[in-house]
């Protein structure tokens, strides 16, 4: 999602949404989103989550240039499946 300050300076965040619980993850900000920068994010999210009784199974998400084969890799890791919109 993309914030607009107050200095009309635009920055993105993202967010991850656990469909059960409708909980929000906000993993991080940043005004230049890139491919590298989601890795560590996914990263960041999978040591929130942790080892628990319930964790997803999915990660619904779209078809953005900046989720890269690493991104899906640190879901594959935790037997996440990573399932990708329509075109």
């Amino acid at each position: 999602m993309h914030i607009d300050l107050v200095d009309l300076c635009r920055v993105y965040a993202l967010v991850f949404l656990e469909d059960s619980t409708r909980h929000p993850h906000f993993e991080g900000v940043t005004a230049q989103p890139t491919g590298l920068w989601t890795v560590p994010q996914a990263g960041n999210l999978a040591i929130d989550l942790g080892v628990r009784a319930g964790s997803p199974r999915f990660l619904l998400r779209d078809r953005d240039a900046k989720y890269t084969r690493p991104f899906d890799a640190v879901f594959a890791a935790d037997d996440i499946e990573v399932v990708r919109t329509a075109p």
